[in-house]
């Protein structure tokens, strides 16, 4: 029976709804945050600064992720050092590549080396984690984002390529590798018995934890009365007559 408490993979939730941030916030297991542009915009968020500071002063004791969203490289790395300083438990995330597929290693390079922690995004390559791996400065803590989910969206297992992936950051050993767009509660246990360092969960998954370790005949019968009960709130009648 797998358990919770028996994972090693640190469990960040990701999304952008204040609400669901603060309610996983009171959760202990919940060890970081992450965020992107397209979640903002989904949850409504019109002012950036505002909403970043906002989760900041919410969330003062773990990491958090916030994301640049320039093309150009200059205008990237001064969003980056921006970003940087709002405080020292926020990651930058910075692409893998720009918009035309360019490598942003040079980017990653120098941002590393000037000691700001990354969370390097857009990953689903293992050529692309070894080249991040190669570019970050080794005394600089890091992420590593590889979007599993989005691996598994094509019909290629990922469970093996993270693995894959672990071994190519063992030069690299304060970059952490992190298990990105789950699909399902059961990937947080892929993740884990993948060596991943991490994985960042929306919280209508993260709320499914406490059926690990449900008994499966109970839950049956839960789904049987579920049936029965919306169908009579639905007032439904079959009324067809036997020949």
């Amino acid at each position: 029976m797998r358990r919770v408490e028996d994972l090693r993979v640190k469990l960040f939730s990701d999304g952008a709804d204040l609400a669901g941030i603060l309610e996983m916030h009171t959760r202990p297991w919940v060890r970081g945050f992450t965020t992107n542009p397209t979640l903002m915009r989904k949850a409504g968020v019109t002012d950036y600064e505002t909403f970043a500071h906002e989760l900041l002063r919410a969330v003062p004791d773990r990491p958090i992720s916030f994301e640049v969203f320039a093309h150009g490289e200059d205008e990237m790395e001064r969003q980056a050092l921006a970003i940087a300083s709002w405080g020292a438990h926020v990651n930058v995330k910075i692409p893998v590549t720009d918009r035309a597929g360019v490598f942003l290693g040079p980017l990653i390079h120098r941002l590393s080396e000037a000691g700001v922690t990354l969370n390097v995004t857009a990953i689903l390559t293992l050529d692309q984690v070894q080249r991040v791996a190669e570019t970050l400065a080794p005394q600089t803590p890091a992420i590593v984002s590889v979007f599993a989910g989005r691996i598994a969206d094509t019909g290629i297992d990922p469970v093996p390529i993270m693995k894959e992936a672990k071994r190519r950051l063992r030069g690299r050993p304060r970059a952490e590798l992190l298990w990105a767009s789950p699909r399902e509660l059961l990937n947080i246990f892929h993740a884990d018995d993948a060596g991943c360092d991490i994985i960042t969960v929306p919280p209508e998954i993260l709320r499914k934890l406490d059926l690990v370790g449900k008994d499966l005949a109970a839950y049956s019968l839960e789904t049987v009365e579920m049936f029965y009960r919306d169908a009579q709130a639905a007032a439904y009648r079959i009324e067809t007559a036997v020949a």
